[in-house]
């Protein structure tokens, strides 16, 4: 992105500070700013979970003995020594025995609009069941279970079925082919799968239960396949394996017996979406998963019973289980959505918050980006008088989209609460609190509780100047190493600055004020001539030309330079190609950035290749670009897109 604004352009009320839980925390521990608050969040880690959690009503069986416990080192870190609980209990069973069993848990939209609900008492009935039909089918606690459903409010319930049993649950995303949900099957060695017949996305079905079937003919492993009846296409059922929900579920006797778990026991394997190698498997636990998401969801989205939650995501992307977890724990509502944010018409997304009276909205930059295609005045007439705060995470903005996500979706009303973490901690390094004013496109700084810094290359402390993220104590979500792979774990986030701190691979930068920012991650980074800069920057610049609507900057080699810059540009609606087009959009990055980082190349493409979650594959792009094997697509939506990239030369 261009050099961070000095401008702050979003500061909270008086009276909206007032109203937060945040605040309420500031005034029991005598912090007078955020900075204050932070610090004292990390001066000492364990006495900052241990009063949060008691602050978030978080409930246990037994009581933990010690809050932390580092005796075998920083990577080994043990949580909640001695506790016992289970996330279904905090985030299910207290509320229908509080009396709130009849308000709403989850709301269903589907891709052709219809709608449907789950209130606390029938979510809770429903998980009894599949939990009776889990267990009907020996499934142990410990035992790995699959989810590789569309975004139903089935998935809610096959999530909390597998976490009340004590299975460990493994969500995959359900657009995902065969082969990578055979790879993740396999390494999980998951012994049953929650599918569908199929899923609906824009207007038309797509099955989901064949590729199922295909994959498991190669994990051997999963013994049962419990398949919702959707899009009602037919398919293939399997004798003495495959279950229908409508049958083993829904007519199943439920069983209300929750296992009482170690913190330490497993809730989830969730896998990065990589794009060459063996996936990485990131291990989560029942307290570390519900300690991070819970305190993040409950601080830095102050959400309360009656409040709305839609994040525009997947249960294969750990915002899934991250809503699903936290807002439930918190006693509101997630909106679950199958389908497009700009279908049937461009304006889908805000005609959800008005008809839903949503709260929060959370969306991946690029959806911004998307949208805004439409034009400015895209849902312009629809009421967003209920959100009262937005959310992002996913990919750095850049400061044209950031500010109309603020001012015509926020109306200058909402803050934009930018989190930035990964699936490997399931929750957040970096967090605003909605009591912190805002630049934009800042991530303010880090969360509570969560000691981070940014190195230079030596390993020391830098400040305005972009370097290494990095997490300099334990957080009780960090994974428990990779699934099978304690050395590439150790490798990955321990061996670039020693097993006391954690490596997490993004550039970022903190400007004069203590403002934080990113800059994408150091693996796209481009160094021409000797200046390193991160694509998000170069990218910036591009698409705050108006014809210009989304670009992905990539490093190819260059015999001179060592590597010079390719920027793939997807065209504003109406915009058409050119080589004056094409020279304009280049003068845009030197006018920015300097002449040294003028590209070499500038093409035009109708889709840039994302993952589901929305990420740009700068990797697969360029690797595409050279003429390279791309790597795994797995975890790319449109294939067709990678292609796109070859053909454009």
């Amino acid at each position: 992105m261009p050099e961070p604004t000095n401008e702050i352009v979003w500061r909270p009320t008086e009276e909206q500070i007032a109203r937060t839980r945040v605040k309420e925390l500031m005034d029991e521990v005598g912090a007078a700013t955020f900075d204050e608050l932070h610090r004292w969040s990390v001066e000492d880690v364990g006495r900052f979970w241990d009063h949060a959690l008691r602050h978030l009503g978080v409930s246990w069986v037994e009581p933990y003995e010690q809050v932390l416990d580092v005796s075998g080192g920083f990577p080994w870190a043990r949580w909640f020594v001695g506790g016992r609980m289970n996330i279904v209990l905090n985030c299910l069973d207290r509320h229908v025995a509080a009396g709130r069993g009849d308000e709403p848990a989850v709301l269903g939209e589907g891709d052709g609009g219809s709608d449907r609900s789950l209130t606390y008492a029938e979510l809770k009935d429903l998980v009894n069941r599949a939990a009776g039909l889990l267990r009907d089918l020996g499934v142990q606690p410990g035992d790995r279970v699959g989810l590789y459903m569309p975004m139903v409010p089935e998935v809610v319930v096959a999530l909390f079925a597998c976490f009340q049993v004590g299975a460990v649950a493994v969500p995959v995303f359900s657009a995902f082919g065969a082969e990578a949900l055979a790879v993740r099957m396999r390494d999980a060695e998951a012994v049953a799968l929650f599918t569908a017949d199929g899923g609906f996305r824009r207007g038309k079905s797509a099955p989901i239960k064949p590729r199922a079937d295909e994959a498991l003919a190669a994990a051997p492993t999963v013994e049962h396949v419990i398949v919702l009846r959707h899009t009602g296409d037919d398919v293939n059922m399997v004798e003495g394996r495959d279950h229908w929900w409508h049958d083993a579920v829904e007519a199943g006797e439920p069983d209300e017996d929750v296992e009482v778990l170690d913190a330490e026991a497993r809730s989830m394997i969730l896998y990065t979406s990589g794009t060459t190698g063996r996936p990485k498997g990131t291990v989560h636990t029942h307290a570390g998963a519900l300690a991070q998401i819970t305190k993040e969801l409950g601080y830095a989205f102050d959400i309360h019973p009656g409040d709305r939650m839609f994040w525009l995501t997947d249960i294969g992307w750990m915002m899934g289980p991250w809503e699903m977890i936290g807002v439930t724990c918190l006693g509101g509502t997630i909106l679950v959505f199958e389908g497009a944010p700009n279908w049937p018409a461009p304006d889908r997304l805000f005609e959800i918050v008005e008809k839903h009276r949503i709260t929060h909205l959370g969306v991946a930059p690029t959806a911004i980006r998307l949208l805004r295609r439409a034009g400015d005045d895209v849902g312009a007439e629809r009421d967003l008088s209920s959100l009262r705060i937005l959310g992002s995470t996913g990919e750095p903005w850049d400061p044209e989209s950031w500010t109309w996500f603020l001012e015509r979706v926020g109306r200058g009303r909402c803050p934009i609460i930018n989190i930035s973490g990964g699936t490997e901690l399931v929750g957040c390094h970096l967090s605003p609190l909605p009591t912190t004013a805002l630049k934009p496109c800042t991530l303010r700084g880090p969360g509570l509780g969560m000691d981070v810094d940014v190195f230079d290359d030596e390993g020391r402390p830098i400040r305005e100047g972009i370097g290494h993220l990095v997490l300099k104590q334990p957080a009780p979500s960090l994974t428990k190493s990779f699934l099978g792979d304690d050395e590439r774990y150790l490798a990955t986030y321990f061996e670039r600055f020693g097993e006391d701190v954690w490596y997490h691979g993004d550039w970022a930068y903190v400007d004069a004020d203590g403002f934080w920012f990113l800059h994408g991650r150091s693996d796209d980074t481009v160094n021409v001539a000797g200046k390193r800069i991160g694509p998000a920057e170069v990218e910036a610049a591009v698409v705050a030309h108006p014809q210009a609507s989304e670009a992905a900057a990539v490093g190819v080699p260059d015999e001179l330079k060592g590597e010079t810059i390719v920027v793939f540009v997807v065209l504003a609606p109406g915009a058409e190609e050119s080589e004056a087009l094409r020279r304009k959009l280049s003068d845009a990055v030197v006018a920015v950035l300097g002449k040294t980082l003028r590209p070499k190349d500038v093409r035009f493409v109708d889709a840039l290749p994302k993952t589901r979650s929305a990420k740009i594959v700068r990797g697969v792009i360029r690797r595409r670009w050279l003429g390279e094997d791309p790597g795994d697509l797995a975890s790319v939506q449109d294939p067709e897109a990678v292609e796109a990239i070859a053909a454009s030369r």
